[in-house]
């Protein structure tokens, strides 16, 4: 999947890297999206990270965020737009 990040409502400013086999974003010098070929990483409040990872199979803690994030494979369990709002969540939280 493919993110045209420009295109989600409420994120501005940010930088974007290229780190071996991932694309990050950064508001403020912090990360908020990590973006894999097969999952993306974003930040989470503790109580939806657990409430996710509970629902979705395909959701876990994430290895870039850690206990404050969750990596989302995507294999089309949440919909584009549950997505986006967890990546608009992830700018604000940064």
């Amino acid at each position: 999947m493919v993110f045209d990040i420009s295109k989600i409502s409420g994120i501005s400013d940010y930088t974007a890297k290229t780190e071996k086999h991932r694309q990050l974003y950064f508001k403020s010098d912090k990360a908020f999206l990590v973006v894999n070929k097969n999952t993306i990483e974003v930040r989470c409040d503790p109580l939806l990270s657990e409430n996710l990872k509970t629902k979705y199979e395909t959701v876990m803690e994430s290895r870039y965020f850690g206990k404050g994030g969750v990596e989302i494979v995507l294999a089309n369990q949440l919909s584009p737009d549950e997505i986006e709002d967890l990546i608009r969540l992830s700018y604000n939280l940064t």
